[in-house]
C-alpha cells in the first residue's frame, strides 16, 4: 500500500482508512473508531492558501506538543508525575474516544442518542459541545491542557455531519450564542460542502503527503510507546495502550473493571502496524 502511496495510487484517505483498519479501529466500534489527524492550522484566513507550508499543521508533533509553551507543560508534567497520577505519561486525556467521535456527529442520529446516553441522557453545556471548527482547533492545539483530540474520517467527506439539519436544540452559549450548524472557517464561506472539499484537498496535497508519514509514526508506529514516544512528547496513560495490559492476570474484580471502564471513556492507543 505505501509504494501505491508513493506512486500517488491511492489517495493519502484511503492510505490511512487502510492504515486504522490494520490497527483495529472501526465504525463499528466507537471505543476504537478510525482516527485522522488534523492537517490545517489555518481557520482564519479568507482563503486558504495550500502552497504555504505555514497553513498547515506540524505533522511531526502531536496535538499536546503544537506550542512550544503547551509542549513544556506536558514535558514538565511528565517530569514531575503530578500526585493525583497513577502513572508517569505526558497525556492523561486521548485523541480518539467514544465521547469524542459521538460529540463531533452530534447532530446526527444515531449519534445524537449516542451522546446523550453517554452524558448521562442529555446533551452537554452548550459552551463544551462542538460548535466551531476554530475554537475546537484551538483548544485542542493550544488552550485546553485537557484536550488533544485529533479529527474522525468524516471531516474529510460528509458535509452532513456539520450542520443541525434535524434542529436539535443543542442550547445557548454564555455569550448568547444558540448552537445550530458547526461555525465554518472563513475560508469555507459558510458552505460545508465547500468546506469537505478544501479539507480534503489538503489532506491530498503536497505538503501533507510529504509529511503525513511523521503522524503515522506517532499514532500507528514506533513514536507510539517507548523511549521514542517519550522524546516525542507522545505518552499517555498506561490504561490507554489496552494491548500492553495482560487483563487476565488481573484478579482483582474491582481494578479490572477500573481499567476496561477506564479505556471505554477515554479512549485507548491503536495497535502498532
Amino acid at each position: 500500500f505505501f509504494f501505491y502511496l508513493q506512486k500517488r495510487e491511492i489517495s493519502n484517505f484511503d492510505y490511512l482508512m487502510y492504515l486504522n483498519t490494520l490497527a483495529g479501529r472501526s465504525y463499528n466500534d466507537y471505543m476504537q473508531y478510525p482516527v485522522f489527524p488534523w492537517v490545517l492550522a489555518d481557520y482564519h484566513s479568507e482563503t486558504l492558501n495550500l502552497t504555504n507550508p505555514h497553513t498547515f499543521r506540524d505533522l511531526s508533533k502531536p496535538m499536546g506538543a503544537q506550542t512550544v509553551e503547551r509542549k513544556h507543560k506536558f514535558i514538565q508534567r511528565f517530569s514531575e508525575v503530578e500526585k493525583n497520577l497513577a502513572a508517569q505519561c505526558h497525556y492523561c486525556t486521548h485523541y480518539s474516544s467514544a465521547i469524542i467521535v459521538a460529540s463531533y456527529l452530534v447532530r446526527m442520529e444515531p449519534f445524537t442518542q449516542t451522546f446523550c446516553s453517554l452524558q448521562g441522557g442529555s446533551f452537554d453545556v452548550a459552551d463544551r459541545m462542538f460548535h466551531s471548527v476554530k475554537s475546537t482547533w484551538e483548544s485542542a492545539s493550544r488552550d485546553n491542557m485537557s484536550d488533544v483530540r485529533e479529527l474522525i474520517p468524516e471531516f474529510f467527506y460528509l458535509p452532513e455531519f456539520l450542520t443541525n439539519a434535524n434542529h436539535f436544540e443543542l442550547g445557548c452559549m454564555q455569550d448568547g450564542t444558540v448552537l445550530g450548524d458547526v461555525q465554518l472557517p472563513p475560508w469555507a464561506d459558510g458552505d460545508p460542502h465547500k468546506f469537505i472539499l478544501l479539507h480534503r484537498q489538503a489532506l491530498e496535497s503536497d505538503y501533507v503527503s510529504a509529511h503525513l508519514h511523521h503522524w503515522i509514526d506517532l499514532i500507528f508506529g514506533h513514536k507510539q510507546h517507548g523511549s521514542a514516544a517519550v522524546e516525542a512528547v507522545n505518552t499517555y496513560h498506561p490504561y490507554f495502550y489496552g494491548d500492553k495490559m495482560d487483563l487476565n492476570n488481573i484478579k482483582d474484580p474491582l481494578i479490572k473493571s477500573t481499567i476496561l471502564g477506564f479505556i471505554s471513556n477515554f479512549g485507548q492507543i491503536p495497535k502498532q502496524v
